[in-house]
């Protein structure tokens, strides 16, 4: 049960030192998330925190596996109209892949950058790839389980393999037997 997309959960926590032509920021900021063009999410505005504004706002979002970067904006509603303060490439390699495993909660933090490239504040965020789930349905009793659980060595189901008596069924996975029957999921060790 593959997926193109995976779903994110980034918490955007605050800023620190965000200007607008070199003066302080006195407040109405709020944070764009942007994993392309079309899709995005936004903070609610702070009124109150000038140039150290904090949210503390969970956003979810989808990103496509190929997406190489979120882009992190962070604007500001001035008397003129929206203006944005600063600008952000966070790259996906920092919270996924490599050694990190999925539902890991990652704090970070980036140097934001105005549109003339000088260097504009700081966003801190926090960052966590949600786990995929599938449905086991066996006799109406629907089961969620985690497309990554510790039996599993790929994203896509497996077919089952019938084992033991013909009540059960289960799927023998390198060490490990997953089995389903009408008790539920169950793992049992296997000794070769």
């Amino acid at each position: 049960m593959g997926s193109t997309s995976r779903t994110l959960e980034i918490t955007v926590l605050s800023c620190e030192d965000l200007r607008i032509d070199r003066r302080l920021v006195k407040k109405n900021t709020y944070v764009m998330v942007r994993t392309d063009p079309l899709n995005y999410r936004t903070t609610k505005m702070d009124t109150e925190g000038g140039a150290y504004p904090s949210w503390n706002q969970k956003l979810t979002i989808d990103m496509p596996l190929h997406e190489r970067f979120i882009t992190l904006e962070v604007h500001c509603k001035t008397a003129s109209g929206d203006r944005t303060i600063g600008t952000s490439r966070m790259p996906t390699t920092d919270f996924m892949g490599g050694y990190l495993p999925e539902n890991y909660l990652n704090f970070l933090s980036y140097r934001l950058r105005d549109a003339k490239g000088e260097r504009n504040g700081i966003v801190n965020v926090s960052v966590k790839v949600k786990v995929p789930e599938y449905y086991l349905s066996s006799n109406n009793n629907k089961k969620v389980v985690p497309e990554n659980n510790s039996f599993s060595m790929t994203s896509k189901p497996v077919p089952a393999i019938p084992i033991g008596s013909g009540k059960n069924f289960g799927i023998v996975i390198g060490a490990a037997e997953l089995s389903f029957s009408k008790s539920g999921l169950f793992a049992k060790e296997t000794r070769y």
